[in-house]
């Protein structure tokens, strides 16, 4: 008579997840994933982007039991989105996962490393090819977790949907009118995803929003045509001069912002004590921070995940590659705007002409901003608490809390429209040459963000009757209006 098998364990999912990895199955997968030329900005490859999902996804996903639908995108012109579910039980906890299947430009001319955009290659520690680490990488490593999970305890104690879109790098066009009009498909208990860079490769990393983004342009033109600058100097207002004087009203020569309108509300104190101490930069490759640049009184961290930041991104006047003796007739600059949570962009381009009116720049042209909106959960939310216990239990060290990313991705539609906790776990670093020349995954980063989420699925399994519910709420809200 032969004993029974002992249960699986949580340790035998983490070594599972390294398994995988190091017996090649995740770069197997990744490649195949890679070699799908999926540019949402290439308009000859929008062919690919139907069939990363549908014959790359949809199976892998099904293969976990899985079912998935593809759908066309509410905006024309605009790349599919598949929805993916496995449920498990009605008194479950719900997780939905993200990705997004399209890439940027291959630039295939400028590779210098690997094999080109379309072939994974591995040199040292570095796994080359186009989307390795946004986000073809990012959502492979999640999808193997699960499956590490699946196969050693035979289910995984939760449900799980999936919402993968192919337009990410195009600016997510769809997908909050998508999200809007599926939100009951889509319904869940939190968001748990994977984009971006950790803090630095060697510290695991959680973030729970992202800063916003506003793109506006000033423009200037006085006349028409150039005019001689030795028959005219003096006599004409130079368009390239005022602008640059209007740029400085509204952002000094430290980068402070001087638009009162632009600049957020105080720090939060949760936000600062999740800031406290962490460094930006060092790592190679990375640029050295300018100390006194930027808001006076915070600390670089507090500057790039706390604060608001206005750049200057382009800026024209005449021809800066063959200069003539001539005043010109127009000048442009483009504006960028990164802002965090309570920032008033609502009235950004109002705010903007008030303050250069003031200030005697009345005719300068303020363009309509293209915005992405900011969001943040509350670093003291009881996923954020699990999500945190559950890496170091992992790794056997804290990860790194951020509130928000510094850059932007598009959280404000799960967490506005479909009002779900949001918790993102990249598994990239910064210096990985995303949307550039020779991007790439760090091997040893993929194969500890493998077992953390191995971890952090099996955790998710065990302690799901104790995790909040956004769904019960949901229901019992809507019980009490029919009572």
């Amino acid at each position: 008579m032969t004993a029974a098998a002992a249960p699986a364990t949580r340790s035998d999912a983490l070594a599972a997840a390294a398994a995988h990895f190091d017996g090649g199955a995740f770069a197997r997968d990744l490649a195949r994933r890679v070699a799908i030329r999926t540019e949402s900005q290439v308009a000859a490859s929008a062919a690919e982007l139907p069939r990363y999902l549908s014959d790359e996804i949809a199976p892998s996903l099904a293969a976990l039991g899985f079912a998935s639908t593809v759908h066309d995108n509410p905006q024309p012109g605009g790349g599919p989105l598949l929805i993916a579910h496995r449920h498990e039980g009605d008194d479950l906890p719900t997780v939905l996962m993200y990705g997004h299947g399209d890439v940027v430009r291959g630039q295939e001319a400028s590779w210098t490393r690997g094999q080109g955009p379309w072939t994974l290659a591995a040199e040292g520690e570095r796994l080359y090819g186009r989307g390795s680490a946004d986000n073809k990488g990012q959502h492979s490593i999640n999808i193997a977790a699960l499956a590490q999970v699946l196969a050693l305890r035979g289910r995984l104690g939760f449900n799980v949907k999936w919402l993968f879109e192919t337009g990410e790098e195009t600016g997510s066009p769809g997908l909050a009118d998508f999200c809007a009009a599926e939100r009951e498909a889509l319904r869940a208990d939190v968001l748990i995803a994977s984009d971006g860079p950790r803090l630095s490769r060697e510290r695991p990393t959680v973030f729970l929003g992202s800063r916003g983004v506003a793109n506006f342009e000033l423009s200037l033109r006085l006349r028409d045509g150039g005019h001689h600058s030795g028959n005219w100097g003096g006599l004409l207002r130079n368009p390239g001069t005022v602008l640059a004087n209007a740029i400085a009203c509204l952002v000094d020569g430290r980068g402070v912002i001087r638009v009162p309108t632009l600049r957020p509300p105080p720090i939060q104190a949760n936000v600062r004590q999740a800031l406290h101490g962490l460094v930006f930069g060092g790592d190679p490759g990375d640029p050295a921070v300018d100390p006194d640049w930027g808001e006076p009184g915070l600390t670089p961290a507090e500057r790039v995940i706390g604060w608001n930041t206005l750049e200057v991104l382009a800026m024209t006047a005449g021809n800066p590659e063959h200069p003539v003796n001539a005043i010109p007739p127009a000048a442009r600059a483009a504006m960028h705007m990164r802002f965090v949570v309570g920032t008033d962009v609502a009235r950004l381009r109002e705010a903007v002409r008030e303050h250069l009116a003031a200030h005697g720049f009345a005719d300068l042209q303020v363009s309509e901003p293209v915005v992405m909106h900011a969001s943040r959960l509350d670093p003291d939310d009881a996923w954020v608490r699990f999500t945190l216990a559950s890496i170091e239990r992992s790794t056997g060290r804290p990860p790194v809390l951020l509130p928000n990313l510094g850059g932007s991705l598009p959280n404000d539609v799960f967490a506005d429209i479909l009002g779900l906790p949001t918790v993102w776990i990249p598994h990239s670093y910064a210096a990985c040459q995303q949307h550039a020349p020779d991007e790439h995954l760090l091997a040893p980063v993929a194969r500890e963000a493998l077992q953390l989420m191995a971890g952090l699925f099996w955790d998710l399994g065990e302690q799901a009757a104790a995790l909040p519910r956004q769904r019960s709420s949901a229901l019992a809200v809507e019980a009490g209006r029919h009572s």
